[in-house]
């Protein structure tokens, strides 16, 4: 008997995108690269999660949305985050979601899915810098307070 499998397969292509990578030095540096991320009007509509992935100068590499969620919340996919992770060879990561309710405080939910995040991705030697939830004013850093 002859069993051909046939699975599906992602292809990697690496493109350099700009000569001039932001370099993250702090966390208002990430914010700031990641306000612009969201179309106008949208991060006090409903919650977004992204993710900047960076080298290891901490140069911004690039970003990606990982989900676009509710007024409350939005579902998150470590197996996605982590899969992007390795195609654009990081080293380490910034996660960041949005609070369209203005409240900069984090969610029991947040913590977790930090932790869980953080612990998945060190199997794969990626560092989880820092989780920053934004509003259109003002940022929490889950690094600046300790909870990274």
């Amino acid at each position: 008997m002859n069993l051909d499998y046939k699975v599906g397969e992602v292809e990697l292509t690496y493109k350099l995108t700009t000569r001039n990578k932001n370099k993250v030095s702090s966390s208002a540096d990430a914010y700031q690269i990641l306000l612009p991320t969201f179309k106008e009007g949208t991060i006090d509509y409903k919650e977004y999660f992204k993710v900047l992935y960076l080298n290891q100068s901490n140069q911004v590499l690039g970003f990606t949305q990982i989900s676009e969620g509710g007024i409350t919340e939005t579902s998150v996919d470590v197996r996605v985050i982590l899969q992007a992770a390795l195609l654009t060879n990081s080293v380490s990561l910034i996660l960041a979601h949005n609070h369209p309710s203005g409240n900069l405080k984090p969610s029991k939910q947040d913590l977790e899915l930090t932790q869980s995040i953080k612990e998945a991705a060190e199997l794969m030697r990626i560092r989880v810098l820092d989780h920053i939830i934004l509003t259109s004013e003002k940022y929490y850093s889950f690094a600046d307070e300790g909870e990274i």
